[in-house]
């Protein structure tokens, strides 16, 4: 068994880190106007450069910038959307525990993405490391799978299969101007796949006029058409979990509800896959991947800083090779450590612990290369 040189990695993560106390004073210090943009963009890219070092001390190959340019893992990239605005809804969305900030989006024009803001951002990340720099960018559900409808202007989108058609092509627009940009890595982020194998969820989407049988379908064609256009040596993989924010998570259920659509449908290269609890149920749909696919094992928690033992994580994933082979494995943790700016309750040293773990876990488990 050997190490890899192309994504997804034997160690890897989903992409987010807990933010700095430095970048969140100067956040802070820019909402209430007592710094500008420009003060902002240096702290932030000082902080990333930072972020990078340290990925690359742990020895994870593939980089990314933390998101640290981010309030949230979605809202962000869709308000750089053509024709997507910020949007201040009633209330937040609901998890187990604690109820998000309401912010959202909404769709004001066509939509189209000519050239996203992100894609600046991810050329930062590659020139200041010589690893793999990676980009996680939502996956296209993310603009209309949560339980409250996103508003959308019906005088621009009337009928909503021409809503969904540009959305793919926005889409598409975007990851082609990553790959443009030199993007070989780039990581889709997909929550409303997952959430619907939580029945709570697909109930509260037949509740709001959605048929939740038809949902998996269309996201899957989204993910399709956002990667119908790209160079034949990029790597798209989908990150999926059950909602991460503050700790706390939004659903619960296995992925047999949704494995024909995951394994059968969509043209990914790889899937990370939350399994770091009984949440996300047992390894039986792994049988369905395809030889040429990468499953990511998110066995390691990013909801807390207790450090999982070597030992067992070994265990969990030779539990998983009687369903898929080795080879086709790889380890992460099992969501980011701050999807939002919020961040998860762990400390810095606890977060860089666990994927120094991972790192040491995957020599141990696959060699080294």
């Amino acid at each position: 068994m050997t190490q890899r040189t192309k994504p997804p990695f034997r160690a890897d993560h989903v992409g987010s880190l807990l933010r700095p106390a430095a970048l969140k004073q100067a956040r802070e210090q820019f909402v209430k106007g007592e710094i500008d943009a420009i003060a902002l963009q240096a702290v932030e890219d000082r902080e990333i450069e930072r972020v990078i070092k340290k990925q690359e001390d742990v020895g994870l190959q593939a980089v990314t910038d933390g998101e640290f340019r981010r309030s949230w893992w979605h809202l962000d990239f869709l308000w750089g959307l053509d024709g997507a605005e910020k949007h201040v809804m009633d209330a937040g969305v609901a998890f187990a525990a604690v109820t998000t900030r309401n912010e959202g989006v909404q769709v004001t024009g066509k939509l189209g993405s000519r050239h996203h803001p992100m894609i600046e951002h991810f050329k930062f990340v590659a020139a200041h490391t010589r690893r793999t720099p990676k980009i996680t960018i939502p996956a296209p559900s993310a603009i209309y799978g949560r339980p409250m409808r996103t508003p959308i202007d019906q005088n621009i989108y009337p009928r909503m299969d021409e809503f969904f058609v540009d959305l793919g092509e926005a889409y598409k627009q975007a990851v082609r101007g990553f790959a443009d940009a030199g993007c070989r890595y780039l990581q889709l982020d997909e929550v409303f796949i997952a959430m619907l194998c939580d029945p709570k969820y697909r109930d509260q989407m037949t509740g709001r006029g959605d048929d939740p049988a038809k949902l998996g379908t269309l996201y899957g064609d989204l993910i399709n058409t956002a990667m119908s256009d790209i160079p034949p040596d990029m790597t798209i993989t989908m990150h999926m979990c059950r909602g991460n924010y503050k700790s706390t998570y939004m659903g619960a259920g296995g992925y047999e509800a949704v494995q024909e659509i995951l394994f059968n449908q969509i043209n990914v290269h790889g899937f990370f896959m939350e399994y770091d609890s009984d949440r996300a149920g047992g390894y039986e749909p792994l049988r369905m991947v395809p030889k040429d696919k990468m499953v990511v094992l998110g066995l390691v928690t990013s909801k807390s800083g207790r450090l999982e033992s070597k030992d067992d994580i070994k265990r969990r994933i030779e539990q998983a090779t009687k369903f898929i082979p080795l080879e086709q494995l790889c380890l992460s943790p099992q969501c980011g450590f701050a999807s939002t700016e919020e961040g998860n309750t762990l400390a810095e040293d606890e977060q860089w612990a666990k994927l120094r773990m991972i790192v040491e876990v995957a020599d141990e488990v696959w060699g080294k290369a």
